[in-house]
């Protein structure tokens, strides 16, 4: 895997807070579905939305009366996401917020029924260490819902920086089966895993990067480097595949969907 420098990515989605909505429209579909087999369930006890955002999947919890906001708990790394989320959902009772990191939750044991996170775990340091903490907080019998992306997200953009430098531009995902594994030796029970490839087409790879940039996830391993020269820039336009029937440039993003017990 990658290393994940913990330092970016906080600067990173603080500095996206702004553009992330209108670029988000992947995510959202994946918080939906997500969510669709809770449906309308009113859950029991304490609930986080870790990795909340902007509070897409908080708000969706609330309108669908899965809980109630004195029950909810909005968690994010980066602290202009959580005052994003705090704006999006004002009104007479709101959620908890907290500005926190999912490798070193700030809750007691077994003070926590449910955790969702849509899209936000592929950016700790370890996933271990969080797989560890969402199993020392839950309850007996909570539960653990989250999607991440696979290792065939982005796999056109990889294979592209391959043909230009030897860089790590893209993170090596972690794959369902590894995931399985940690969350087991994490001490998780009753796992669920699918994955489901989702293909998005822009015009341009500059299109590309701008919405990965305006969603705060252009910055993937703390080993890229920090400077793009003209002639590299270049070859990775000139790498990138477009679709031969379109022309447009494809952009895979493997979606893995996990559920787990505590």
């Amino acid at each position: 895997m990658g290393v994940i420098d913990k330092a970016k990515v906080r600067r990173s989605f603080a500095a996206a807070a702004i553009t992330y909505d209108q670029a988000a429209q992947l995510q959202r579909d994946v918080g939906y579905a997500l969510l669709q087999p809770i449906g309308a369930l009113a859950l029991q006890g304490r609930v986080i939305d870790l990795g909340c955002g902007t509070g897409f999947l908080s708000g969706e919890l609330l309108t669908r009366g899965c809980c109630k906001a004195t029950d909810l708990l909005a968690v994010d790394i980066a602290l202009p996401m959580v005052e994003a989320s705090r704006v999006k959902l004002a009104g007479p009772c709101q959620p908890h917020y907290l500005c926190a990191d999912a490798e070193q939750l700030p809750f007691a044991d077994n003070s926590i029924q449910h955790i969702f996170s849509n899209l936000a775990l592929q950016w700790c340091r370890q996933l271990a260490f969080a797989a560890m903490e969402c199993q020392r907080v839950l309850s007996p019998g909570g539960q653990l819902h989250f999607t991440t992306f696979g290792p065939k997200t982005l796999h056109e953009l990889k294979a592209a920086w391959q043909t230009v430098d030897d860089y790590q531009h893209v993170i090596d995902f972690y794959r369902g089966a590894d995931i399985r594994t940690i969350l087991q030796q994490a001490g998780l029970t009753d796992i669920g895993v699918q994955s489901q490839t989702h293909i998005n087409y822009y015009p341009s790879v500059q299109a590309l990067l701008q919405e990965l940039k305006d969603l705060g996830a252009q910055t993937v391993s703390a080993r890229s480097p920090h400077v793009t020269g003209k002639a590299r820039w270049q070859a990775l336009l000139s790498a990138y595949r477009a679709d031969k029937h379109s022309g447009l440039i494809p952009a895979s993003f493997e979606i893995i969907t996990v559920r787990a017990t505590a």
